[in-house]
């Protein structure tokens, strides 16, 4: 008892060290800009390039029908405001004070760090945020615990010398596969949980699914939980709204990379930044990032890969390639209607309402990312999910809302799994 109490004292107090390390967001609002034409939407996204004001875009611009979000740093709240008030631009504030949801989550972290640490994947907390250190553990447990379903490989390390770790989830030998990655882009908290989610629910499922276990039967599922652990490492540590990677931009101040702007296929063009500073910075060439270089490598070895599926947050949308792209891919119809069944069945769990279709006609036009890429590749059934919400907490949402959301993604994930097991 003593050597527990003991273990969650030191994870208590490495997180507390961890706070007082953090940059604040103390006073900083998110804002909901409604634009109403063309011209509006040209002046808001002109604030991307008015670097004093360092608006960290949370929803991009896409169309007068589809509201922006902005974090707002507190240094240029009132010149923000001023500028979209003197164009006419409406908007709302949809987060008060950032901190305090911050403040809330961290609250919640450090009391589930109080009770003793999981003995196995059962005793793991899956309604609450943990550590990258402890995600870790819960993927070694889920191994030890299941060694004849699942195993752990690295395809690389990231640029901090992290293992990019990757589960398989097999079988058999030599059979066609499903990927899925979660947290590529680090803020994205829901993701990783989820990801860990679906971990366990893999395991604890296969035995009693049969829908599951006739895709295990035939294919293997393998899950990246953390595609960008040092960025991940970073949101804890130090910056909770970190996007990016972690390597140094030479020539610049600015550290990271997109890593969803990255990818060869449509690298550079329009919906991708060649300004280091920028969320959306593509990189100096295409796969320059080791996180986005291991998985392309992994993709053309391994070469029967036959679902691809990014998941990142936050909008609730189900999309499909092409983002750079307004030439709609060969299998739009095909696709889309999958997308449709898909979303159907996300929303019957709790009314979640998502929308689908191409990322450039549904959400923005985005140049370099993955599933572009990987559609490319031959990898036909290509998806990204945006999870919860639709921006009353954006990156910041609630540990409550993590189990919901991975049960509801989960419906999702099975109808894409199993037309791709039946049509591969």
């Amino acid at each position: 008892m003593f050597f527990v109490r003991m273990r969650g004292l030191l994870a208590l107090a490495a997180l507390f060290v961890a706070a007082l390390a953090k940059q604040t967001f103390v006073g900083e609002q998110v804002l909901r800009i409604l634009p109403k034409d063309e011209a509006q939407l040209f002046l808001i996204k002109s604030l991307e390039n008015m670097h004093e004001y360092q608006v960290d875009f949370w929803r991009d611009v896409t169309d007068v029908a589809t509201p922006v979000d902005i974090r707002v740093p507190t240094h240029s709240l009132k010149s923000v405001k001023m500028y979209l008030e003197g164009h006419g631009i409406l908007y709302t504030v949809m987060i008060e004070d950032l901190q305090v949801l911050l403040d809330e989550e961290q609250e919640a972290m450090e009391a589930s760090a109080r009770l003793a640490q999981p003995r196995t994947t059962n005793d793991f907390d899956y309604t609450n945020y943990h550590t990258i250190d402890e995600i870790y553990q819960f993927q070694d447990m889920l191994v030890a615990e299941n060694p004849t379903l699942v195993s752990k490989m690295s395809i690389g390390k990231s640029y901090e010398g992290r293992d990019l770790a990757v589960l398989k989830f097999s079988t058999g030998t030599g059979r066609p596969a499903i990927w899925i990655d979660t947290g590529i882009h680090s803020r994205e908290w829901v993701t990783q949980a989820s990801g860990t989610w679906f971990a366990k629910k893999i395991v604890d499922d296969y035995a009693r699914d049969p829908a599951l276990k006739a895709i295990l039967d035939k294919m293997d599922i393998f899950l990246e939980i953390m595609t960008n652990p040092d960025g991940f490492a970073y949101t804890q540590s130090t910056n909770r709204m970190w996007r990016k990677t972690r390597k140094p931009n030479p020539g610049s101040r600015c550290v990271g990379v997109d890593p969803n702007r990255n990818w060869l296929t449509g690298f550079g063009g329009p919906g991708a930044s060649s300004y280091a500073c920028s969320e959306t910075y593509h990189g100096p060439s295409a796969h320059s990032e080791s996180e986005v270089k291991s998985i392309v490598d992994f993709v053309q070895r391994h070469g029967n890969i036959k679902g691809f599926i990014s998941i990142h947050s936050y909008s609730q949308m189900l999309l499909y390639p092409y983002g750079y792209t307004r030439i709609p891919c060969k299998d739009e119809i095909e696709l889309y209607g999958l997308a449709k069944k898909a979303v159907a069945a996300l929303s019957s769990l709790y009314g979640t309402s998502y929308r689908y279709g191409s990322i450039i006609n549904v959400i923005y036009q985005a140049s370099g990312g993955t599933i572009d890429w990987t559609y490319d590749q031959g990898i036909k059934y290509s998806y990204t999910f945006e999870l919860r919400d639709t921006g009353r907490y954006g990156f910041a949402l609630p540990a409550n809302q993590i189990v919901p959301t991975a049960q509801e993604t989960w419906l999702a994930l099975m109808v894409l799994m199993t037309h791709t097991s039946q049509n591969s």
